[in-house]
């Protein structure tokens, strides 16, 4: 099984809002019996809770649940356990590349897989408004296909 891990800094946006729409696009292809999917964020600050509401409601309208996922913190032994360790933005990366040790080559810049978007790093939209957090998702929908095709050209 390849297993990916998409990580944001608290663990309430962007990072479930990614495990919810590459786990719709991953059962879409059949492909949930090949594909792990969980989401972490570098903070500790907001373990156990649910996404954001925003986060939550921006995710439902485009028919993904992100309602049972809950908050945790990366751990080391993530890097050994998934396959691809995707940051958000360039802090997520570095702190990730930090914690990684001899697994840099499991750590990724989740729009690396988008470069068609000429966008980066994906925003924070925590404190924007609620139209940021459609934006973000635009952002992960064209990143999670990348990802996917990297995925299938690399290990399937």
């Amino acid at each position: 099984m390849v297993k990916v891990l998409f990580v944001c800094l608290g663990n309430i946006c962007r990072s479930p809002s990614a495990e919810g729409v590459f786990r719709a696009l991953v059962e879409d292809q059949g492909l949930s019996e090949t594909i792990g999917v969980d989401s972490a964020g570098t903070s500790s600050w907001h373990i156990g809770q649910q996404p954001d509401s925003r986060a939550q409601a921006a995710a439902r309208r485009r028919g993904i649940d992100l309602s049972t996922q809950r908050c945790r913190q990366v751990k080391p032994a993530d890097f050994e356990t998934f396959d691809y360790v995707i940051g958000m933005d360039r802090s997520n990366f570095a702190d990730l590349s930090s914690l990684a040790a001899g697994a840099r080559d499991r750590v990724h810049m989740f729009l690396d897989f988008a470069p068609e978007t000429g966008v980066k790093e994906v925003p924070d939209p925590y404190y924007g408004g609620d139209g940021g957090f459609d934006e973000v998702l635009d952002l992960i929908e064209a990143a999670s296909k990348g990802l996917l095709e990297d995925i299938r050209q690399n290990h399937l």
